[in-house]
Parts: C-alpha cells; sequence; structure tokens
C-alpha cells in the first residue's frame, strides 16, 4: 500500500459525512484524502509520511464563506480603523492618531463606526470637524452602506441644501437642508468619486493580508461578494486574477461580478466575457451579485409594509428595491440560461419575495439548470415564502452573526419593524425545517470574519460573552453539527466546491484543526475555540503560534 504525504491521528475527526460522522484518522496524498477511518490509517505510514497527532483537538472541513469582501476588508485593515469599539471619543482620537501618522494622504479613510453609536444612528459633520478640519475625512460605516464625511469632503464634492438625494440613496440633512454629515447607500457615491483610487498594487496586497487573516480563521475558500465598480469603489477582480496567475492565491476563491444597477441586459455579454477573462487557477468568476435592497437600520431595505416611526406608526417608506422586479425576472431568467450563478443581496421581505419571484421565472423559462442560484442576508422573511427556497432550490446564504440582540438590532431595528415582522428575523431555523440549503458567510468586513463566532450565534442566537440572558428567536437557533455543516459543506456547494466542504476519500485535503471539540462541548463554550492549523490541498497554510 502507497505511504500518504500526510496522516493524522488520534481525533475526533469530524466528516460532514451522514454515514460517518466521527473518526480518528485521516490521510493526505497528493492534496486529496486517501483514507478516513481508524487505526488502520496507520498503514498509511511511511518514513516521508509527515504525522500530526491530535491529541483529542478537532479536526474538520476547512471553513468557506459563501458572503464576504476579502479585498476591501484586506484593504481597510491599512486604513482608520475605527471597529472593535462603540465610544465616540475613541473613535475621534483614532481618526486623530491616523492623521496624525499619515500626514502624506490627502484623505483619511476608513471605516467601522457603528450606528448605535449616536442617537438615530446619525454622527454630525462637525464632531468630525473636530477631529479633522483642514483634511476630507470619508469613513464607511460598519455595514458598509452609508458613511460619514466630515464639512472639508462635502464641500470638495459640491453636496449643498440644493444637491438632490440620488435615486438609490439619501443625503442626510440638518433642518435647513444643508447635508449633516451621513450618506447612505447610493449617496456615498457622492463623495467616494473623489477620494484618490488605490492602485493595482494596493488592491494586491489587500487581497493577500486578507487571505492571512481568513487562513487564520480557518478558512480556506470563499464567495467574493461584489467584483465591479460600485459607489466610487474600484473594481478588486485584478487582484484575483493577478494573484491566481502567480500562485500566490492559496484559497479557491468564486467571484461574484457586480450587476450595475443603472444598466440593463445589455451588460449580460460583458458578463459573459469577464467570466472568462477572469477564471484562473484557484479563482472563478461564474456568479452575478445583484443588491435588490439596502439595509434596514436606514430603512432602504425593502419591505412589504412600511416601517414604522419612532411612536409606532406607519410611515410611507417601505424601502428601496434598486432593480424594477419585472425586470429583475427577465435579467436572472436570461442569466440563469447562460448559466451563470445569481447571487442576491436580500435583506427585506419585499426584496426576498421579489427575488424568489425572479428564480421562479427562470425555472419556468429555462427548468432546473443546477445554477445554485442564493439569497444572502435574509434579515426579514415573510413566513408564506419561507417553503418557496426548498421548491425553488434557492440557497439561503446566511450571516448569523447578525441574528442576536445587540443595540443596533434592539434599539435601531426592532421598534421600526414591529413585534410581528421583527419575529421574521433570520429564520435559520424555519428554513432548515422546510427543507432550504444553508450556506453560511460573514460579510466581512461589515461585520467579523469569523466563523467561529458566527457557530457561536447561530447556535445559541446570542452574542459570544453576552450575560444578560436573552436568546434572539430561540427557536431559530441551529444545532451544532448544522451550523458547522452551514460554514463547511454547505458553503462549499454554493462556492461550486464539489469535493471540498466534507471529510471523505478523494475531497480536496482543505483541513482546520481546532484546539477543542465544538461539537461535544457546551454551546455557550463555543466561541472559545480557536484555529491551530489550516491545510488548503494538504499545504500547511496557517499554523498558530
Amino acid at each position: 500500500m502507497a505511504q500518504a504525504d500526510l496522516v493524522f491521528t488520534n481525533g475526533p475527526v469530524h466528516t460532514n459525512d451522514p454515514a460517518r460522522t466521527r473518526a480518528t484518522g485521516l490521510a493526505v496524498t497528493a492534496g486529496r484524502i486517501t483514507a478516513v477511518g481508524h487505526d488502520e490509517v496507520r498503514e498509511l505510514i511511511g518514513p516521508r509520511t509527515e504525522v500530526v497527532d491530535l491529541h483529542g483537538k478537532l479536526l474538520i472541513p476547512g471553513f468557506q464563506d459563501a458572503h464576504v469582501h476579502a479585498v476591501y476588508g484586506g484593504t481597510e485593515l491599512a486604513e482608520c480603523d475605527l471597529s472593535g469599539t462603540t465610544g465616540v471619543d475613541e473613535y475621534l482620537s483614532r481618526v486623530r492618531e491616523f492623521g496624525a501618522a499619515h500626514p502624506e494622504r490627502a484623505w483619511i479613510t476608513g471605516s467601522g463606526w457603528s450606528m448605535e453609536s449616536f442617537e438615530g444612528g446619525l454622527p454630525s459633520r462637525q464632531l468630525l470637524d473636530t477631529a479633522c478640519p483642514d483634511r476630507p475625512v470619508f469613513l464607511l460605516n460598519r455595514d458598509h452602506h452609508g458613511a460619514w464625511a466630515n464639512t472639508r469632503a462635502l464641500e470638495l464634492a459640491g453636496l449643498t441644501a440644493d444637491t438632490p438625494d440620488p435615486a438609490d440613496g439619501r443625503i442626510e440633512r440638518e433642518p435647513d437642508g444643508t447635508p449633516s454629515g451621513v450618506l447612505q447607500e447610493g449617496a456615498t457615491g457622492l463623495v467616494s468619486r473623489l477620494v484618490p483610487p488605490s492602485t493595482p498594487a494596493d488592491r494586491l496586497a489587500g487581497l493577500l493580508r486578507a487571505q492571512r487573516l481568513l487562513h487564520s480563521l480557518g478558512i480556506t475558500g470563499w464567495q467574493d461578494a461584489l467584483l465591479g465598480v460600485f459607489n466610487g469603489q474600484p473594481d478588486v477582480s485584478d487582484a484575483y486574477r493577478t494573484a491566481a496567475l502567480d500562485g500566490t492565491l492559496t484559497a479557491r476563491v468564486t467571484g461574484a461580478l457586480w450587476w450595475d444597477r443603472e444598466r440593463g441586459a445589455d451588460q449580460i455579454p460583458e458578463l459573459v466575457v469577464r467570466r472568462k477573462e477572469l477564471s484562473h487557477g484557484r479563482f472563478r468568476a461564474g456568479t452575478v451579485k445583484i443588491m435588490q435592497d439596502g439595509i434596514a437600520e436606514n430603512f432602504t431595505a425593502a419591505m412589504t409594509s412600511p416601517y414604522l416611526d419612532g411612536c409606532g406608526c406607519a410611515t410611507a417608506n417601505s424601502g428601496i428595491s434598486f432593480v424594477d422586479p419585472l425586470k429583475l425576472r427577465e435579467h436572472v431568467t436570461a442569466l440563469d440560461a447562460l448559466d451563470f450563478q445569481v447571487h442576491f443581496h436580500a435583506l427585506g421581505d419585499r426584496a426576498v419575495r421579489e427575488a424568489l419571484d425572479a428564480l421562479e421565472a427562470a425555472v419556468a423559462a429555462n427548468g432546473r439548470r443546477g445554477n445554485r442560484h442564493h439569497l444572502a442576508h435574509l434579515q426579514v422573511v415573510h413566513p408564506d415564502d419561507v417553503p418557496r427556497f426548498a421548491g425553488l432550490g434557492a440557497i439561503a446564504n446566511i450571516q448569523p452573526l447578525w441574528a442576536a440582540h445587540e443595540p443596533q438590532m434592539d434599539e435601531l431595528t426592532i421598534p421600526f419593524l414591529g413585534p410581528e415582522r421583527a419575529a421574521w428575523q433570520y429564520p435559520f431555523g424555519s428554513l432548515l425545517r422546510a427543507g432550504a440549503t444553508l450556506a453560511a458567510g460573514s460579510d466581512w468586513p461589515v461585520s467579523s470574519p469569523d466563523p467561529i463566532a458566527g457557530l457561536h450565534v447561530a447556535v445559541n442566537r446570542t452574542e459570544p460573552g453576552a450575560t444578560d440572558g436573552r436568546i434572539f428567536l430561540p427557536e431559530q437557533r441551529l444545532d451544532p453539527a448544522t451550523a458547522l455543516a452551514a460554514y463547511t459543506a454547505g458553503a462549499a456547494h454554493v462556492n461550486g466546491h464539489d469535493d471540498a466542504g466534507s471529510l471523505l476519500p478523494g475531497h480536496l485535503a482543505d483541513l482546520v484543526v481546532l484546539d477543542r471539540d465544538i461539537l461535544t462541548a457546551p454551546p455557550a463554550e463555543i466561541a472559545d475555540a480557536r484555529v491551530e492549523r489550516t491545510y488548503v490541498g494538504g499545504e500547511l497554510v496557517h499554523l498558530a503560534d
């Protein structure tokens, strides 16, 4: 019997194989799994075999992320980082320190501030001026659907009380109509278009920085959810193409080509060309991303009924459908016929329904083509639409980390949805019971890319470290094995990696070693787990210190 290149012993090994979920040993040869079992796997150990004694630590399939913005995240790590705090004074201190450390930068840019830090979620330009009055400042918020600008940035962009709101966004204003410093959705592009563009070298460095971080979290593959020019942000496709061609891309990546919502079907031939030009090595660009609505916190998520005001009364606003629903059906049908996968941003219940209606039209016209279309975010799903996922083969692309009580949920979302709709949020359990396939992702840099933190929330419906005992819609909790499957087999499926996500002979040796068995530990301790080793194709890409 031929010797293996790599053998793991003294498991547990969690396989994701329903026929045999547990083993104690696994062997790898030429980048693929060649044996999964128990003591018999030791027979494949030869003089040149690397042997990893797990000492009871857990070996699992590599995590995959079904919705992430890796290049943006990696690039932002080199900018003014406001994440990890909700303190207004800390935000201002970081802006001052970044400006002092980078006098050569014409603009101060960054991201990560939380809406919960400010009354109504709206900081002012004057507050930002106290940290930097002389240089333009442009800071995306945590969810990246809004931005905070100082007075200098607004002046350079020419924004005044007479500037109209764009069709796909909103300029927040002072009582006399003067822009207040917050820009929502498409309005962010009014300022971001002036920010000095990143260079190809910047974008490649951002990708490689992100890859190191994601590998350290056990992530072996992902779907980058936006490749194209968007709201003044550059197209990052070149970074993936360069890394795929020169071999520095060690992860397996699917790219979602941006659907320009200002255009129509005329862009489809261009997408066909981009799919072919960009797909090399470990990178494939066979997906199209359609952003159908915004987010609930700024009232741009598309709802079937109006948002409420602070007094609990219905307003005239039901959110924005960025693509006309009837046109959406035509576009999705055409993309499906060309075997593109469609990746929807669908956060409100109307957007979810419009996306499902579009998939229903595609199935009626084209039959079932197996293109693995998926709806990401799914914050509010009308109960009538939950069973439609399984019926249409639509994959539920979930971001579990958001499904918990925290200030943005409790103060800026639930009061404006009302109790009935608030109970329809992040219905992971309902989707699973209705037969939907679940795939999990992070939406980093919107939120943490750590899949272990996401697993913790999916299972507990509480944030890691929460002590108040409140569980967010407990009937929507997932059991640990199901949640892990969504981050491994489910995400690998939606990313088109059929030979990953499970530990089976013949599958890719994309593997992660955790420092404990999260499937037998108390659920409240899942977030305490840490990644010790990450392998892609049997090659070690991360080893914890």
